[in-house]
């Protein structure tokens, strides 16, 4: 029989029903992811419509847009016109909050897998019947509100709080340390929030790590600094990688933290687009300026994970 009599001769019974199948089953699976798809439409990607929206319009005087194409609102991230001459004039103020804000997530990111690594592999380490209440005492922290733990930071560190009043009873310091307002408090507040984002994806990969491992590099007598940096590391960052994400992209925009512990004085990018819906009045630059975070945000995790994909194996 020829190819074009063989391909044009009837399907069979057998082949058409698992055709139909397949349709069948590819039906339902849309039908399925509906609703998610929905709920990711008007939650997700209809917000993201209206702001990049109005981040192109005109500010209303008290609040809202005027429906008038304009691309001043990221003009006037970096510049801002003279108002006798109409000149445009480079003001670096929001690009240094942006800068600022980079560098307390980074630093966060970096304090936070430094505690984190040690406390998870104690973890991971523990008989299996104790790791369960180690995970209770890490995600204890998550049962409360941020803004009642943040709260809890100031009442601790502020001058009449309990650091000061216990280096002033134990003869320590003669007056109260400033440390509540300052950039410091930032940087305690967000370690402390995002400190269990850390442990956690860390926590997981090290459990899953074949200890067998370790003990064979020990037994090709490698140092404890050799297994840590060539097995156990190299093994475990999935969760490194998980966590530091986890970390670094909300601690960039956070906005209780430095608000509470900062006294709105060390502004952050949360601080900034908030200001700019409430008393700036000025709805098109707040959206430009979440649009520039989000885009910063996904330029860093492409060359991230383009740089890190077909790298990462976990044992």
């Amino acid at each position: 029989m020829t190819t074009a009599a063989l391909s044009s001769a009837p399907l069979s019974k057998a082949a058409l029903f698992e055709a139909q199948a397949v349709k069948t089953s590819a039906r339902r699976n849309r039908l399925l992811s509906l609703p998610a798809l929905i709920i990711i439409g008007i939650f997700g990607v209809l917000p993201l419509l209206i702001i990049c929206v109005y981040s192109f319009l005109v500010a209303a005087p008290y609040g809202g847009v005027q429906w008038q194409f304009s691309t001043d609102a990221y003009l006037n991230f970096l510049f801002q016109r003279d108002i006798f001459d109409d000149t445009l004039q480079f003001t670096p103020d929001f690009l240094i909050i942006y800068l600022r804000s980079f560098l307390f997530a980074v630093v966060t990111t970096i304090i936070c897998l430094l505690l984190g690594f040690p406390t998870a592999y104690f973890m991971a380490t523990r008989p299996p019947a104790q790791r369960n209440w180690w995970v209770l005492l890490i995600t204890i922290p998550f049962w409360s509100n941020l803004l009642v733990r943040t709260l809890a930071i100031m009442f601790i560190i502020r001058d009449e709080g309990l650091v000061n009043n216990a280096l002033l009873a134990l003869g320590v310091i003669d007056r109260p340390i400033t440390m509540l307002y300052t950039n410091f408090a930032i940087q305690l507040g967000l370690l402390y929030a995002f400190l269990p984002f850390m442990v956690l994806p860390l926590y997981s990969s090290l459990e899953k790590l074949d200890f067998r491992l370790v003990e064979a590099a020990y037994d090709l007598y490698a140092t404890r600094r050799q297994v840590l940096w060539r097995v156990i590391i190299p093994l475990s960052k999935p969760g490194i990688i998980a966590g530091c994400l986890l970390v670094f992209i909300p601690a960039l925009g956070a906005y209780v933290t430095p608000l509470i512990l900062g006294g709105g004085v060390h502004l952050m990018i949360g601080d900034l687009i908030a200001q700019q819906f409430g008393s700036g009045r000025n709805w098109p630059l707040g959206c430009a300026q979440a649009l520039i975070l989000m885009a910063a945000v996904l330029v860093a995790l492409y060359f991230y994970v383009r740089n890190t994909s077909g790298k990462v194996q976990h044992g």
